[in-house]
């Protein structure tokens, strides 16, 4: 049977790198790297600001169409997990501007493309958690990436995004807190076994 799970969790809770020794660990598994840079380069292109809101209703748009279409080419193959799936794109899309204090209407005017993006999500997802200190831990101890955005994300996106993902009914939770890559990477794999 055909399965597409999802990690999620907080940034620097370490999704990535498990997700990257779970692939050493077991290689048959097809695993899809969160991978923007096409969406990024079509976004400066057209020159979009996301505080604009007809801009952030094109830049939602060229994010949700780009989730869709790697949720397609995937669909097909056995087992598939996303670092971030199609739910990261409908929370951001809804939440960022909440996170602003903007009352934008982005569900009504995105109805059409959030309920396409609704087909695209994974059958189960896992909620990487951890305490604030080790997300912070973790985002000093990465030199690999600049994480400009850690902070503003800590306070005001991380309370909106545990929120939206308790109303999900397909979410297991994983506390990753005193567990090391390698271990976490195992949890994963247990996960997935146990709901193929």
């Amino acid at each position: 049977m055909n399965k597409i799970f999802s990690i999620q969790g907080s940034m620097a809770v370490g999704k990535t790198s498990a997700l990257k020794k779970l692939k050493e660990l077991h290689p048959e598994i097809n695993i899809i790297f969160e991978d923007n840079n096409q969406v990024i380069k079509e976004i400066k292109r057209r020159k979009l600001d996301k505080g604009v809101y007809e801009d952030y209703l094109e830049i939602q748009k060229i994010f949700i169409e780009n989730e869709i279409r790697k949720y397609e080419s995937v669909k097909a193959q056995n087992i598939s997990i996303f670092d971030f799936g199609a739910e990261e794109i409908d929370f951001y899309t809804l939440n960022y501007p909440i996170s602003l204090g903007y009352n934008w209407q982005v569900s009504r005017d995105l109805s059409n493309e959030l309920e396409n993006l609704h087909k695209a999500f994974p059958d189960r997802i896992l909620f990487l958690r951890a305490s604030k200190e080790k997300l912070i831990s973790n985002k000093s101890e990465d030199k690999s990436r600049t994480r400009n955005f850690f902070d503003f994300y800590l306070e005001n996106l991380l309370p909106l995004k545990e929120e939206y993902f308790k109303n999900l009914k397909n979410v297991d939770y994983l506390d990753v807190e005193d567990l090391s890559i390698e271990e976490t990477a195992k949890a994963i794999y247990t996960w997935i076994s146990n709901n193929k």
